[in-house]
C-alpha cells in the first residue's frame, strides 16, 4: 500500500534547501569542489540559450504540483512564483506545511508544531530560478544536458560547491514549458516535483508572499 504521508524533511526538500537537509542529517561539510561543465555541442548551447531566455520570461507562475519522495511519500499542493525572489508553496492535507519566500529568506511554517524555520533564499539551489536574471552559468553550472523528442533535461550544480547537491530540470519543447524538477542532496536522496495546470503571466497578490506567523 502506498504511503501518502511525507516527512518534514521531504517537505523541506520541496524548496531545495540543501542547507537545511545537510543540517538535519548531521553531515560533515565536504571539501569544496568546483562543478565540471557538460561537454556541449553548438546545438546544445543554442538550446540552453533558448531555455535561459524562456526562464527569464517567466514573471509569475501559478500551478498545482505533485511531490514524490524516493521513500514512497507523496504530497500535493499549489505553488505560486513571482520573480524576482518570491515563492509560496501550500500543501494539501494531511501535509500542513507552508513555505514562503519574501525574497530574503525562506520561511518554513509547520502549524502542527507552530514552528517557523528560516534560511537565506540564496542557500537554495533553486534560487537561480527566482533571481532577477536567470543565468545558466556563472555561479551555477550545467553539468549534464540531455535531449529527447520534444523535451530537455539539464542538471545544475553550484559552480563553487559541486558536492552541495544538484537540481535536475525537465522541460518540454515546442513550446518550451517547465514540467518538473528533482532535488538531489549530498546523500543522493531525491525529491521530485511535477507541475500541472501551470499558468503564467497573471497578476499575483503580494499578500500571498507575506511571512507566516505563529499562532
Amino acid at each position: 500500500m502506498t504511503d501518502f504521508r511525507v516527512s518534514r524533511r521531504d517537505l523541506l526538500g520541496m524548496a531545495g534547501s540543501f542547507a537545511v537537509l545537510a543540517a538535519s542529517g548531521g553531515l560533515a561539510r565536504p571539501a569544496l569542489a568546483r562543478a565540471v561543465p557538460a561537454n556541449l555541442t553548438p546545438q546544445d548551447e543554442a538550446d540552453l540559450k533558448r531555455i535561459q531566455d524562456y526562464l527569464n520570461g517567466i514573471t509569475t507562475m501559478r500551478a498545482k504540483f505533485q511531490q514524490y519522495s524516493e521513500r514512497g511519500g507523496i504530497a500535493f499542493g499549489n505553488i505560486y512564483l513571482k520573480r524576482p525572489g518570491f515563492i509560496r508553496i501550500e500543501y494539501e492535507p494531511p501535509s500542513p506545511m507552508l513555505i514562503v519566500s519574501d525574497s530574503v529568506s525562506l520561511h518554513y511554517y509547520d502549524p502542527e508544531l507552530d514552528q517557523i524555520n528560516r534560511v537565506p533564499v540564496s542557500s537554495s539551489p533553486l534560487w537561480f530560478l527566482l533571481r532577477d536574471d536567470v543565468e545558466l552559468g556563472g555561479d551555477v553550472t550545467v553539468t549534464a544536458f540531455k535531449r529527447s523528442p520534444a523535451a530537455f533535461e539539464l542538471t545544475i550544480r553550484q559552480t563553487d560547491d559541486a558536492e552541495e547537491g544538484k537540481v535536475v530540470l525537465e522541460l518540454g519543447d515546442r513550446p518550451l514549458e517547465l514540467r518538473q524538477w528533482t532535488v538531489i542532496d549530498q546523500k543522493n536522496e531525491q525529491v521530485r516535483v511535477g507541475l500541472f495546470e501551470a499558468q503564467f503571466g497573471m497578476d499575483l497578490d503580494q499578500q500571498l508572499f507575506r511571512v507566516p506567523k505563529k499562532k
